[in-house]
């Protein structure tokens, strides 16, 4: 791959013909760091917007090939969310009738996008900060579930 990035300028062609090699052999893993190092090398030549865009897909999800960071995400927003909801006082939607408040579940309540676990719909937050944080955490999670089982898919894949 070092001789792959000397050469001027950006070519996709070396990368996909030196992962398409190391596929052929069985090395599933080095193939993938190659289309990785492509990713990082096209990002370069992008615009200041879409380099940052990169960047961020590179940080979250290995720009598709590294999808176990999204795991890393959801768990870093859990312990995020956990701690500060243990820290603030939510109000009931209807006083009395709803469970007691339980950080992680409501945290996870809102991080995993399917079903639901009772939390979200029986509290509000009347500090704007804090249900900032709560809209927040549920677009991560739908974007950071949707990249764990896109990787899960994937790993499960044979070819």
């Amino acid at each position: 791959m070092a001789w792959i990035q000397r050469s001027p300028g950006y070519s996709p062609r070396p990368y996909e013909q030196l992962a398409s090699w190391y596929r052929n052999a069985g090395h599933d893993d080095d193939a993938r760091r190659v289309l990785l190092a492509k990713q990082r090398h096209r990002r370069r030549t992008l615009s200041p917007a879409t380099r940052a865009w990169g960047h961020l897909l590179d940080v979250t999800v290995g720009y598709g090939y590294r999808p176990w960071l999204a795991g890393i995400w959801l768990l870093m927003l859990t312990l995020l969310g956990t701690l500060t909801f243990a820290t603030h006082s939510p109000t009931p939607v209807k006083p009395g009738e709803s469970a007691p408040f339980q950080p992680l579940v409501y945290t996870l309540d809102l991080l995993i996008p399917i079903g639901g676990l009772g939390q979200r719909t029986a509290w509000y937050w009347p500090d704007d900060t804090i249900q900032w944080l709560a809209y927040l955490l549920i677009a991560f999670g739908w974007v950071l579930t949707t990249a764990v089982i896109a990787g899960v898919t994937r790993a499960l894949q044979k070819n």
